[in-house]
């Protein structure tokens, strides 16, 4: 699902660290070495169909490489 975020993610949480993240072998290969933390956050988005709402994304960040994969894991109101 395509989606823009406006403004700021907000309410950010880590959810797993380096080893404890299933798929950190996959990113290392894929976007390099770092120290990679699972994170997620509540931002205002807009969606492909123009709608704008509240959602839960989750995504992979590592220092230097930024933020990676984000995703809507729930919409918060539609």
């Amino acid at each position: 699902m395509n989606f823009e975020i406006l403004g700021k993610i907000e309410q950010i949480e880590i959810i797993a660290i380096d080893k404890s993240i299933r798929d950190v072998e996959r990113l290392k290969k894929i976007y390099g070495q770092g120290r990679w933390r699972k994170l997620k956050g509540i931002a205002t988005i807009k969606l492909e169909d123009e709608s704008i709402c509240q959602a839960e994304l989750h995504w992979y960040e590592a220092h230097g490489i930024g933020k990676k994969e984000i995703k809507i894991k729930y919409l918060l109101d539609e």
